[in-house]
């Protein structure tokens, strides 16, 4: 499928963190600063929204959404591209484990009437929702250990094995953040559009990212002077800027 230009204005070369320094991010923002983490996920998932239709222009998107903060962002990216015209259909990795923010996007989608489907409860083959689709990767987080799981690794191959173009976000699943270990399967991805900042793995990686992109959720300065990193925001024009990762992160 063709990648149409997306301007997000010159590259920025920015610090990467660990896993455990964006959980630490995380944790600062929601309990120190009381920024709650459904305003973080609307942050995330407009921004990956805009991306898409910027990026791409698609009819289609299938969105691949896991339990965790990482599909509920999917999830968010799913009701803004909805409501700006795009088909859109949502497969849930682990529709029983949804945490309580992203049940509460469930929710939503289901209230607007759009496809949401449980991944053992498919209507077909998952190729074949695939067709013709871009698909946005938001099965697993900065917190995997080791290699994806199922079902989530079952939906993975399935992406690999298809024709599309991918977006992931935060990082591709499969892909250890830290360490950038390339877990088995592991989403390889045309773009990815990382949150707030890389983190360390995403140089190993780099095959698996594709493009990177980072996106805007609101963290602001104390909380990366919190663990020690001092940085400009870079999102001074845009939401979204074009990244590369700062020499002294890449090992």
């Amino acid at each position: 499928m063709s990648i149409a230009a997306f301007d997000a204005g010159p590259p920025v070369t920015l610090p990467a963190v660990t896993a455990a320094q964006m959980a630490e991010v995380d944790r600062i923002m929601v309990e120190d600063l009381g920024i709650a983490l459904v305003q973080m996920m609307e942050n995330a998932g407009r921004g990956l929204a805009g991306f898409t239709i910027g990026r791409w222009q698609p009819q289609r998107v299938v969105v691949l959404a896991g339990p965790g903060g990482n599909g509920g962002g999917g999830m968010v990216a799913a009701r803004h591209l909805a409501n700006r015209g795009s088909d859109v259909e949502v497969v849930l990795s682990d529709p029983v484990g949804l945490t309580a923010v992203p049940a509460h996007q469930r929710t939503i989608l289901d209230a607007m009437g759009v496809p949401v489907h449980d991944s053992d409860a498919l209507p077909g083959p998952l190729s074949e929702l695939l067709v013709g689709a871009v698909v946005i990767d938001a099965l697993l987080g900065y917190s995997l250990d080791g290699d994806p799981r199922e079902p989530a690794a079952g939906l993975i191959r399935a992406v690999e094995a298809a024709d599309v173009s991918v977006v992931a976000l935060d990082l591709p699943s499969g892909l250890e953040a830290t360490s950038g270990r390339i877990g088995d399967p592991c989403i390889t991805a045309d773009a990815t559009l990382t949150l707030a900042l890389p983190k360390t793995g995403m140089a190993a990686g780099a095959a698996q990212v594709g493009e990177l992109y980072v996106a805007d959720i609101s963290v602001p300065p104390s909380a990366y002077e919190a663990l020690g990193i001092s940085i400009v925001s870079p999102f001074r024009d845009v939401g979204i800027r074009r990244a590369t990762i700062a020499a002294n992160e890449v090992s």
